[in-house]
């Protein structure tokens, strides 16, 4: 944990704390024990069996995120059991070179020379699991999910050559000449799109008959906030706080998210920062949150709903939102709002938690209050509400989920995954309507903002709003500042009348500079 945090990253380094926490486990200790006493085991023997069972359970759970924790749980079993028996628990590198393997654990990837490593390659694991995401806070090109490719480097036998590109997710085992030079020239491009993408950061998100549409970025921690700045974001259209929340045995203290929110808000001065309140449910469980078991979470009481039940853990979280904001501007968004009665419950612990930071002779900051459309029912009643509040933000990725009742984990169900459908855009287009009526500000931080042909028609909806991942803003700028509004406008409209999302989605491809039709 130390070496990762003294590197760097923070909260990439609270992965190791989670392992503490796992190591700790009255679970995990008693499934040993229960195998030592029962079965006669070994204690390096019982432990690693212990691990295992545990990692099968998680690993047949439906939630992605819960999955990826299965590796987590198997990589604290070995490591205990290695110190059990006396053996190192790191691995060393001699020379540069492509890490292979089924999974690899979140431990290893720390310890691995990061000078020596030239990419990732799994056959399993999850763009969620911590190995991926602490590829990422390296900077590490990684592929995960690589069906076969441990059999074709098997086949390839021993010092076996592989290419990967982290972008694209594609491996070649044994790259032919051909495939080598393929891939140095897209090494050199995307080595000049990076000094391109950098060079443009500071450009205006403006369209050619001179609209400008304002470019925010999504973040998960305060340590994302330096690649977002680097990147032109104009502020952060969504703060994910759960980082804060999960994988710990207590949660966060008022004075610990005051002074995460701060840090935020100090990276970004004078520009706008949102911070979307705690959104977990059944699905996410929590050691210090007991939840009861939902046969559905994602339709159950999470986000907001769990306030009545919760009330302090929303508490302390605005209190320290309103400490933060003597720092600058900042927004604060409820997810999981159905309704103006759910707005209600906003405005009144956001008054209660105002009056709190009073009392405890502190002085509060300024600021706004909004929601997250993320179920329609918030965008057909938003005119019983809009008046009440600051601003709003589309979270299209839910959003799509419930109009088109699809789980977006389903492969079955690929079709209606696309962000283009026309019911999705009819109701973007309901939702502008309603703001510009009731004069709110109103953005778009789902994974659509992030899309440049779906921005297009954003855009031409009337949102001049958009938050997304860091690395999607250079993308999407350009396709802004190649766009005339007049064109798009009629796109658009014409957009929620098609039949299909890839009809719509056509009308604007050839629009987007370098995109295939």
């Amino acid at each position: 944990m130390v070496r990762v945090r003294d590197a760097g990253h923070a909260d990439e380094a609270a992965i190791f704390g989670a392992h503490a926490a796992i190591a700790r486990d009255p679970d995990l200790i008693g499934a040993a024990a229960a195998e030592i006493e029962g079965r006669g085991m070994d204690a390096v023997s019982a432990i690693v069996e212990a691990a295992a069972g545990v990692a099968r359970r998680l690993a047949g759970l439906e939630d992605e995120l819960l999955r990826g924790r299965a590796t987590d749980v198997l990589d604290v079993g070995e490591r205990l059991a290695r110190r059990l028996a006396g053996l190192p628990v790191d691995v060393t590198l001699r020379e540069a070179a492509v890490i292979v393997g089924d999974d690899l654990s979140p431990s290893l990837t720390a310890t691995l020379p990061r000078d020596l490593i030239l990419g990732i390659a799994l056959e399993g694991s999850s763009p969620t699991a911590h190995a991926a995401i602490l590829a990422r806070a390296y900077g590490i090109p990684a592929v995960v999910g690589a069906a076969g490719l441990l059999a074709a480097v098997r086949a390839a036998g021993p010092g076996a050559e592989i290419a990967i590109d982290g972008a694209t997710g594609e491996v070649v085992v044994q790259p032919s000449a051909a495939d080598r030079d393929r891939f140095d020239r897209l090494s050199t491009l995307a080595s000049t799109a990076r000094a391109r993408d950098l060079g443009e950061a500071t450009a205006p998100a403006r369209t050619t008959d001179g609209t400008e549409v304002a470019l925010l970025a999504n973040i998960g921690s305060p340590d994302e906030c330096g690649r977002a700045i680097a990147l032109g974001a104009r502020g952060i259209g969504l703060f994910r706080t759960e980082f804060m929340f999960l994988e710990r045995a207590v949660p966060p203290s008022e004075e610990e998210q005051a002074a995460a929110y701060r840090r935020v808000v100090e990276a970004f001065p004078g520009l706008p920062v949102t911070i979307r309140l705690l959104d977990i449910g059944g699905d996410k469980p929590i050691p210090y949150l007991p939840l009861p078991k939902e046969e559905n979470p994602f339709l159950g009481v999470r986000a907001l709903r769990l306030a009545e039940r919760h009330p302090e853990l929303f508490l302390t979280q605005l209190r320290a939102c309103y400490r933060a904001a003597t720092a600058g501007p900042v927004r604060v968004m409820a997810p999981m709002v159905a309704d103006a009665i759910d707005v209600g419950v906003l405005l009144e612990l956001a008054e209660e938690a105002r009056a709190g930071v009073v009392r405890q002779g502190l002085e509060p900051g300024p600021v706004e209050l909004g929601v997250m459309l993320e179920i329609p029912s918030a965008v057909l009643t938003a005119p019983a509400y809009f008046g009440q509040l600051g601003f709003a933000s589309l979270g299209t990725n839910d959003l799509l989920q419930y109009t088109l009742a699809v789980d977006r984990g389903n492969p079955a169900l690929e079709r209606y995954r696309d962000s283009m459908h026309p019911g999705l855009l009819r109701l973007v287009r309901i939702a502008v309507e309603a703001a510009e009526r009731a004069n709110l500000s109103l953005s778009v931080c789902g994974e659509m903002a992030g899309d440049p042909v779906a921005v297009l028609a954003l855009v031409g909806l009337g949102i001049r709003s958009l938050s997304m991942s860091a690395t999607s803003l250079a993308a999407v700028r350009r396709a802004i500042r190649g766009a005339d509004v007049a064109q798009l406008t009629g796109e658009a409209q014409a957009a929620c009348f098609d039949r299909s999302a890839a009809d719509a989605r056509a009308r604007f491809t050839r629009l987007v500079p370098g995109a295939a039709v």
